[in-house]
């Protein structure tokens, strides 16, 4: 299954990349959100290749479109760009994100950052990355969080939140990284940030695939209660509560107390 979801994900790279390359024509969904050609057009191809496992689809762009499937136990979540922003920015901070859930968990999952030609995976084996050139995945490598060392820290480049700050105090930061899209939990994962705080909305298909390469390193991502980050929300119209992605439990629960204290 994660062999066939990272399929998609390099060929829906391509036609982003290609889109990237021209004049990109923008417009606002319901919700005052960018979309562009380069978001529809990747989800349709990456529909095109899940399609063959019959397992339901949870997909940004069809949702937005109104087309949301009944879901069971087991379904994908995609986005097929994540970071449309950065994208239209042209600064590189973009991703494919595909993970599939089994019991409202993300068991394995794929982000690529198509304009850094970089890729990460996890599973139930691990996390890798790997280098992507000309749409060809290259040799996979294993990474692992860090778990020690400095307190780094990666945040949103697009959505701030006025409390990182007394996180930042808490914790001793010893550096702090603003990048887009999924990219964040792939830093964390290949243990060049200790931790991502997250105050700032976001839905479900912007977290699975970063979670579960997270997870998959050695890493966790606890919602604001304190519980693992869960899937299949429904009745929040798919959003996620305040989080934190972490290379450790103990830091993780640690950060998400902080967090609660800073919200409230």
């Amino acid at each position: 299954m994660l062999d066939l979801m990272k399929k998609a994900a390099l060929a829906a790279g391509d036609v982003i990349l290609e889109v990237y390359e021209n004049p990109i024509s923008v417009t606002e969904k319901t919700d005052g959100s960018p979309v562009t050609i380069a978001d529809e057009m990747a989800e349709q191809v990456i529909l095109k290749y899940l399609d063959e496992t019959g397992i339901p689809v949870l997909a940004e762009e069809s949702v937005a479109a109104g087309n949301i499937p009944t879901l069971g136990e087991r379904f994908f979540v995609v986005d097929p760009l994540d970071g449309t922003k950065e994208f239209i920015k042209r600064n590189g901070e973009f991703t494919v994100n595909i993970a599939l859930i089994e019991n409202r968990q993300p068991i394995c999952g794929v982000v690529t950052a198509p304009a850094f030609g970089q890729g990460f995976a996890g599973g139930t084996s691990g996390a890798v990355s790997f280098p992507i050139e000309n749409g060809v995945a290259g040799s996979e490598t294993s990474i692992f969080v860090s778990g020690d060392g400095p307190m780094n820290i990666v945040a949103s480049r697009s959505h701030g939140h006025a409390a990182l700050a007394g996180v930042r105090k808490s914790f001793n930061v010893a550096a702090d990284v603003s990048v887009g899209s999924s990219f964040k939990f792939c830093m964390v994962a290949k243990g060049d940030a200790r931790f991502y705080p997250r105050f700032a909305p976001t839905c479900e298909w912007d977290t699975a695939a970063g979670q579960a390469v997270l997870e998959a390193a050695g890493g966790v991502v606890l919602a604001i209660d304190g519980a693992p980050l869960s899937y299949g929300k429904t009745e929040n119209k798919f959003l996620n509560p305040f989080f934190v992605a972490a290379d450790d439990a103990e830091l993780g629960r640690r950060v998400i107390q902080r967090m609660r204290e800073l919200a409230d």
